[in-house]
């Protein structure tokens, strides 16, 4: 058996890195609109974040993640706990309780619950200990993981926190997908979800007054917006218009860095963070966008080829997990953007600022990494426990 030692992932460090890089461009330009004395406030804490995210992505890479799964169950339990917390301590901010202020800084539970869940539902998964599932266990199952998955998700979604209650759910459903779970329960919970979709537009047109108490206000708002940019243009669509029009305006090569007229005029609230890809659209152009989105494909695809080359099924479910954390806010993100999905509050990954979602997301690489580096490599087979 020639087995390897296995070292970080140099493609996988390397493209994070050259997102790191426009991250500090687009932070840089995206906040000029702010009068602070120091221009480079918010790049400075970008760094200061990406310094401490780097640290942790390391620890959490030397750290053997096989040794989670006993530890599954009490994060899972701490993060329902701090979710719990917030709705009585929690800081009041921006129309959403959603921190733990402890003086110096803030915690925000809905992002580390992400991952808390996500180890989670590995280890549920990795526990049955089979590639496939009768149609009777996979109802078992799906009943398991879906409690498991609407606890955080009505504690997130009641903040109000819409965005990180998607994520949770595509968490889950990309789990899902990677489990034995058989088809016909997948195409079962697929066919749920149409017909909730469906319920709720038969409750907005015909039972509006019980509809208001499911959908909250700003969130309808927002669906307004997106459905019809141009009539609300300037209420509820003002800033789906703004990016809209900042993108096309970039055009093919961008109207060059800090010179974006829609961005440097504060047309675009929150341009460093949550509307980020349109200051990438407007000052570096359709080529400077391609450029982002193939290093989120090359991204994801280092953590599908990790996922494949894992020997142990714990590891491969993390990083399926993983992958759903990441493609679906990258998706969700640049969607909302252009005007493809809905806006929502999910912030585009390893790019916009913010510390609580960068760290997040640096503990699930980390948790990658750590999964490639115990991958043994094997002459005739690469699965051990499968």
């Amino acid at each position: 058996m020639n087995k390897k030692e296995q070292q970080f992932d140099s493609i996988l460090l390397f493209t994070l890195f050259c997102i790191f890089i426009y991250s500090l461009l687009a932070v840089y330009s995206g906040s000029g609109q702010y009068e602070t004395h120091d221009p480079f406030y918010f790049v400075k804490r970008q760094v200061i974040w990406y310094f401490i995210g780097v640290v942790v992505m390391v620890a959490v890479a030397k750290f053997d993640f096989e040794l989670l799964e006993r530890l599954a169950a009490p994060l899972y339990s701490v993060g329902i706990g701090l979710l719990i917390l917030v709705h009585f301590f929690g800081t009041f901010k921006n129309g959403a309780t959603r921190w733990i202020s402890f003086g110096f800084f803030e915690l925000q539970p809905s992002e580390f619950m992400k991952v808390f869940l996500l180890i989670y539902l590995a280890t549920v998964l990795h526990r049955l200990a089979k590639r496939e599932l009768s149609f009777k266990e996979s109802i078992l199952t799906t009943i398991k993981i879906v409690v498991l998955t609407m606890i955080p998700f009505y504690l997130i979604l009641v903040q109000p926190d819409l965005g990180s209650a998607l994520v949770i759910a595509a968490i889950t459903f990309s789990l899902i997908l990677t489990s034995g779970i058989s088809f016909k329960m997948i195409a079962l919970l697929a066919s749920c979800f149409t017909a909730l979709i469906g319920f709720l537009v038969y409750l907005h047109n015909h039972f509006f007054e019980i509809f208001s108490k499911v959908i909250k206000p700003h969130q309808l708002e927002r669906i307004y917006g997106w459905l019809s940019p141009q009539e609300y243009a300037s209420s509820y669509g003002y800033q789906l218009n703004q990016a809209i029009l900042g993108i096309g305006s970039g055009r093919m090569g961008g109207s060059g860095f800090n010179q974006g007229t829609q961005v440097q005029s504060g047309r675009i609230p929150e341009a460093h963070t949550d509307f980020i890809f349109s200051v990438v659209g407007e000052e570096f152009g359709f080529i400077g966008s391609s450029i982002l989105i193939s290093l989120y494909f090359i991204l994801i695809y280092r953590i599908t080829v990790i996922a494949f080359n894992s020997n142990n099924m714990f590891g491969t479910y993390i990083c399926a997990g993983v992958i759903g954390l990441i493609t679906f806010q990258i998706f969700q993100n640049i969607s909302m953007t252009i005007g493809l999905m809905p806006v929502t509050g999910i912030a585009l990954p390893f790019l916009s600022y913010g510390g609580s979602a960068l760290l997040t997301n640096m503990i699930a690489l980390g948790l990658v990494l750590s999964v490639n580096m115990r991958s043994k490599r094997y002459m005739f087979s690469r699965d051990e426990n499968m």
